[in-house]
């Protein structure tokens, strides 16, 4: 089964919405939700990838994105977004502004898995995995 199949069936396995175009893919789902009187909020989580068939690489990038609709306090309109990072100062910076999110939201999401998940099935396709911080270049 090729490789791009194969994540389709993994994000389908876990609810997510899973999009195609030309070699790149993208994963989504919200992970948790909040209703206030006037506005509505969600957190998602976001990976992108795309395949290099002639280099047999996959590249990968993943985001927590937070957004609302509606009014809130301040009578506008918000979006923020956080990525995430493979190793080191970032990683631990992802794990604060999950923590920081879990203040606000009751969820139970390990980015950590899906990455994992889909670096093991890229390996076992015979792909090289390179995680990128960014989404440039994809």
């Amino acid at each position: 089964m090729p490789l791009l199949d194969q994540i389709k069936e993994y994000a389908q396995s876990i609810s997510a919405e899973f999009k195609e175009k030309k070699g790149s893919g993208e994963i989504n789902l919200v992970i948790a939700e909040r209703k206030t009187f006037l506005s509505k909020e969600k957190l998602a989580y976001q990976a992108r990838f795309r395949l290099d068939e002639a280099a047999k690489t996959l590249r990968f990038t993943e985001i927590l994105r937070e957004s609302s609709s509606g009014m809130d306090a301040g009578m506008g309109f918000k979006t923020e977004s956080l990525r995430t990072g493979k190793g080191g100062q970032m990683e631990s910076l992802i794990e604060q502004q999950a923590d920081q999110f879990g203040k606000k939201y009751a969820y139970r999401f390990d980015f950590k898995a899906v990455r994992g998940k889909i670096e093991a099935l890229a390996k076992a396709a015979g792909y090289d995995f390179q995680y990128q911080i960014t989404a440039k270049g994809l």
